[in-house]
């Protein structure tokens, strides 16, 4: 099975699984371009059934998902910009958040405001 990705001005607004055969086949007359996605794909990375990256072909970035851009230029999938602070990472078309996440197995969430992570309670 494949993924594709209809992008209407830029912007993904419908994702779909079809063998290649058919999808070759398919006819949609409505505006917009198909365009193959890789659900394993994240961050310019491939990854395998057990969550490792296998080396394999990291087609397009990232796996699209509806309310994504796609960029010709870089032949990529971008998720929509968390918040107005964080910027697109050029390499894996990824958002980093201006502070790194903490890793000290905690939740957090980004408070945009202080620009900091906050511990979530109950966690």
């Amino acid at each position: 099975m494949a993924h594709f990705a209809k992008v209407q001005n830029g912007i993904v607004t419908q994702v779909i699984v079809a063998e290649p055969e058919f999808f070759e086949t398919f006819v949609d007359t409505s505006p917009g371009e198909w365009i193959q996605t890789s659900y394993n794909t994240r961050g310019g990375v491939h990854y395998g059934q057990n969550g490792e990256p296998d080396g394999g072909v990291a087609l397009r970035k990232n796996y699209a998902g509806i309310g994504y851009t796609y960029d010709k230029t870089r032949d990529a999938f971008i998720p929509p910009q968390p918040y107005p602070s964080w910027t697109l990472n050029e390499e894996t078309c990824l958002w980093d958040s201006p502070v790194p996440y903490p890793e000290d197995g905690q939740i957090y969430n980004w408070n945009e405001e202080t620009q900091t992570w906050d511990l979530l309670e109950n966690n």
